[in-house]
């Protein structure tokens, strides 16, 4: 591999000039298709949704990132609705409480597959190194504190989250000093030796590592190496996302910048644990797991179609890199509930439409589960995309989908981007309705 790149960073600075000798060649919807199918993205589901395809999901992408808006779902929810259809939302929290999953900071603070917890025991251990000062602070500033929250939990039992949150700096308790406590609690969790072992009504339920992990999780002398889970990490992102080039890598799991992956992908392509790719427009080359051979060669050959018609978080794994999402669909994505009302050009809470294949707008909408309505405030079309009956009918059944999973069974659309778009998705929506097609 040789070449020459000169890359300007910014969402729509992609000037570049590259020359890349490699063997596979693919055009941006061929990795585009590829990418939907490695996130479980590409078709519809085939079926109703068990309770082990949630675990299966997750172990696709990985890492399940948990955000706490929930002005339609808390994301967490429905990153796996996306993918699956309507489930019992409890079922999420079943895992976590049966121990199948447990929570850490990963991307951000995540879900993740039990299985993984000796990757991230590594993290607890050297707080410092995994990009934790903060918490490491904290410890060696208060060891006696932390110590002493910790066997009041051993011997007092597990404890809510919300024990630190009344206000008056003391809770309802009695024992708890709240601030410093609140502090503690986190920086306990940080270091893994209290862990999330439930949630009710989505907050959390501390306890101690050893009454939530089973014992033979808790031997911190099995825990790997910081390169064998670099490796993995750099392994599992290629996995995740289907195809990447090197400076998406260490974003996934935030176990590396961007600009400085490690091991660099190109190790793994010698080892032949990874392909290198050359993509239609991309400045680097990319990278594809050894696993998905198969969906790579049936990407080449046309045979991956992207048929999923979808509502995303956003948050999902697909959009939260507005480069990648920018690179990959033409998406300049940026969620919005953190910019002041009068900058906002979308949306508090905006969720990309995904229509075979593509990201072709956004919609902020609103579940008013007590009403029974689906409230589109507002949807976008992108400017490229250009509005018809049939992506009308698309979106309006996307749409009708996740508003049936809120029960809330009418959707009722207040604007729309382009605004003559407004008359065919209402009328889509009407004919989803006079079907019986919710």
């Amino acid at each position: 591999m040789g070449g020459h790149l000169l890359y300007e960073a910014g969402p729509n600075a992609f000037h570049a000039s590259i020359t890349v000798t490699n063997d596979i060649q693919l055009s941006l919807t061929e990795a585009r298709a590829l990418q939907l199918a490695a996130t479980g993205l590409l078709a519809p589901p085939a079926r109703a949704a068990r309770k082990q395809d949630l675990l299966a999901a997750i172990h696709r992408v990985q890492v399940l990132q948990i955000d706490t808006i929930h002005v339609v779902a808390r994301s967490p929810y429905l990153v796996l609705w996306s993918r699956l259809g309507d489930y019992p939302q409890q079922w999420l929290d079943e895992l976590l409480a049966e121990g199948r999953l447990f929570e850490y900071w990963a991307h951000a603070a995540c879900f993740l597959p039990i299985e993984h917890y000796r990757q991230y025991r590594r993290q607890m251990l050297h707080l410092e190194a995994a990009g934790m000062p903060r918490s490491a602070d904290r410890l060696a500033a208060d060891p006696v504190g932390h110590l002493d929250l910790l066997e009041r939990v051993r011997d007092q039992g597990a404890v809510r989250a919300s024990d630190f949150e009344h206000e008056g700096g003391r809770s309802g308790t009695g024992w708890w000093d709240w601030k410093p406590d609140k502090l503690r609690i986190e920086t306990l969790f940080s270091a893994g030796e209290v862990m999330v072992a439930r949630r009710e009504n989505f907050h959390r339920i501390y306890d101690v590592r050893e009454r939530v992990l089973p014992p033979s999780l808790l031997d911190d002398g099995a825990v790997p190496a910081r390169e064998e889970v670099d490796r993995a990490w750099t392994l599992a992102a290629v996995k995740a996302l289907g195809v990447l080039p090197a400076r998406w890598i260490g974003d996934y799991f935030r176990h590396a910048l961007k600009t400085q992956p490690k091991p660099h992908p190109d190790g793994l392509v010698d080892s032949g644990e990874l392909l290198r790719v050359a993509v239609e427009g991309w400045p680097w080359p990319g990278y594809v797991h050894r696993d998905h051979l198969a969906s790579l060669r049936a990407a080449r050959r046309g045979k991956l179609r992207a048929t999923h018609c979808t509502l995303l978080s956003p948050f999902d794994p697909l959009v939260w890199d507005r480069e990648r999402a920018l690179a990959m669909f033409d998406f300049d994505y940026r969620i919005e509930c953190y910019t002041p009302e009068a900058k906002r050009r979308y949306g508090y809470f905006t969720l990309p439409i995904l229509v075979r294949g593509e990201l072709v707008g956004r919609v902020d909408a609103k579940a008013h589960r007590g009403e029974g309505i689906f409230e589109v405030r507002a949807l976008h079309l992108e400017p490229r995309i250009r509005s018809s009956e049939a992506l009308a009918s698309d979106i309006a059944g996307a749409l009708q989908r996740c508003a049936r999973w809120h029960g809330t069974l009418t959707v009722r659309i207040v604007r729309s981007q382009p605004t003559a778009f407004a008359r065919p998705l209402r009328a889509a929506l009407r004919a989803l309705a006079g079907s019986g097609r919710q």
